[in-house]
This record gives structure tokens, sequence and C-alpha cells, in this order.
């Protein structure tokens, strides 16, 4: 049994890793967050010392690595995106290895410096990449990896996750700390096209704003049309009213439709990060390039055949 730490338990997406750490047969020993609504500690691990300053978590922790059966193993953070990278630098220092949710570092050079850390602790730093395992996902890598053909693969991808007038006002809706649309809710999606279609060999942006962008991939097996958006009136009228959250891959017009299981992957996450087969900061790399270039880009006109259907709508507005 493996002793964890979770920062940023008062969040959103941190029940999913309380659950994960129990259902993997482990201990969640203390949490925190400046947050102190987090009762739903109670129907996980109710044993679980918590704090709600960082400077007492971290004495803590310190004291718990003087005894074996009580020092930390792992520390998953759930916090906002921008305190990914002096919380993980945090975490390895404290001699633990450290399961981080998406985005891990918002730009190249965090993961040139948490690789040096690495190095410096011997720990190792492992990030959240759940659409890999996603069966959907994989039985399409599959089918990818089987083409004889050398033409390219026309793929749309679309992703709507209707939020409410609180996300802008939020740290989400702060590009100084969520890094943006494309970045906060797009870049597990550009990790599995780079998972799914290999290298990426040209980035373009054709729209960005607070709430919605659009552009422009190419990958070595494939040309992508993506569009994401947290704007419910983006999203199609048969689920209009009815679901809050949609997302669809078509390649090549067939449609793939990956809602289901989208939120029951973190155990399997963690499973696999247990087992020694985690995805690490190389993994990371990739995604975390593209939506680098992404915010720092400028959109462009859309070229023939590269624009998403739905950027046609956005430009009239």
């Amino acid at each position: 049994m493996k002793n964890f730490a979770l920062i940023g338990a008062a969040g959103y997406i941190a029940p999913r890793h309380m659950k994960a750490i129990n259902e993997t047969g482990n201990k969640l020993s203390v949490a925190y967050d400046i947050n102190d609504s987090v009762g739903i500690i109670d129907s996980i691990s109710p044993d679980s010392d918590f704090f709600t300053n960082f400077e007492q978590f971290y004495e803590h922790a310190w004291k718990l690595k003087r005894n074996d059966n009580t020092k930390l193993d792992y520390v998953s953070i759930c916090t906002p995106n921008h305190m990914h990278a002096s919380q993980i630098t945090a975490a390895l220092r404290l001699g633990c290895d450290v399961i981080c949710e998406k985005p891990l570092v918002p730009t190249s050079s965090d993961l040139d410096e948490l690789a040096l850390v690495e190095r410096e602790t011997g720990k190792r730093v492992f990030n959240i990449l759940q659409l890999r395992h996603h069966q959907a996902i994989l039985d399409l890598k599959e089918k990818v990896a089987r083409a004889t053909s050398e033409r390219k693969h026309e793929v749309e991808l679309t992703y709507i996750t209707s939020r409410g007038k609180w996300y802008m006002e939020s740290w989400k809706g702060d590009p100084r700390k969520s890094f943006g649309v494309a970045t906060n809710i797009g870049v597990h999606f550009f990790d599995m096209l780079h998972f799914i279609f290999g290298k990426l060999q040209r980035n373009v942006l054709h729209f960005a704003n607070d709430m919605k962008a659009s552009g422009y991939l190419e990958y070595e097996r494939a040309r992508v049309r993506w569009f994401l958006s947290i704007d419910a009136g983006d999203l199609p009228e048969s689920i209009s009213g009815k679901q809050s959250t949609f997302r669809t891959i078509t390649c090549d017009g067939e449609e793939l439709e990956f809602s289901g299981g989208f939120t029951d992957l973190h155990t399997v996450s963690y499973e696999e990060i247990l087992a020694g087969r985690g995805y690490g900061i190389a993994d990371a790399r990739h995604c975390v390039e593209t939506v680098e270039s992404i915010r720092v880009q400028q959109p462009q006109t859309a070229a023939p055949n590269e624009a998403h259907p739905h950027l046609k709508n956005l430009l009239a507005d």
C-alpha cells in the first residue's frame, strides 16, 4: 500500500483522484486545499489529515518522512494550471513521485526544468492523459496503424463543454492562470491526436476568444480541423437542453463519438502509473508544445479545406 497526498482537494477533478487512490488499494494520508469545502473526503478517506495552509501541509509531510510506514510515496496535484510547476517541484523535493492533472505545465521550458528536478531528486512526474486509455481511442489508433494507404486521414474534432457565467469569474476564465480555452479544455485532445496520428507537422490558429477556439493541425497521418467551446449555444440541436457536453471525432467521414466513458479513466491511469507504465514528461511534451504554439499565434485566414465547419459561424458573429 502506498501513501498519497492530494494537493487541490476541493476542486472539480479531485474526487476522481480520491476514488482512484482508494480503488487501487492505497491510502490518502493527507490532503491540502485553501478551500475547506472538502466533505467528499468523508465518503472516501475520512481518516485523512487535512490542511488549508501550504506551509503546515509541507511541514507535516516532512514529519511523515521520518517513519517508513508513514512517509509519502506519491503526491497527486489537482490545482489550477498555473500552480502545477511549483507544486510538482515541491513534491519531488519531498522525495515523492508526482501525479498531475493536465496541462502538466504551460511551456516546454517548464518541462525542461521539471526534468532537471527529476534528475536531482531521483523521482518521477506522471501526467494524467486518460484518453490514451479510452477504448474507442485505442481502437482508432489500431485502425490507423493498420492502414496501408499513405494518404492522410481527414479528421474533424469537436469538443463543446458548456459552462455557466461562473467560469469567466473563476481562475479558469483568467488566461494568466488557465492559459486560455485551447489549453484548459483542449490539451488532452491534442495529446490524443498525437497519440493516434503521429508527429505534428503544421499548427495554424483560425479563431480564438475567451470562450472558443478553432484551427488546423497536420500530423504525419492526418489533417485535423478542430473546434473547442465552452458556449452552450454551440451544442448540436439534438442534445441541447439534454446534456451539457459533446465530444466527437470524425475520421474520413466516420464518426467516433466518445462522450461515454470519458470520466471513468482516472483509476485506469493510476493503475498504469503504479505498474510502472505511466506517462511522464517526455509523453506530455508534444501536447504542451502544441498549446504553447496556439497561445502565441495570431489567427490566420483558413486555407481551402482546412477550416472546421463551425468557423464560418464564428467569423460571421
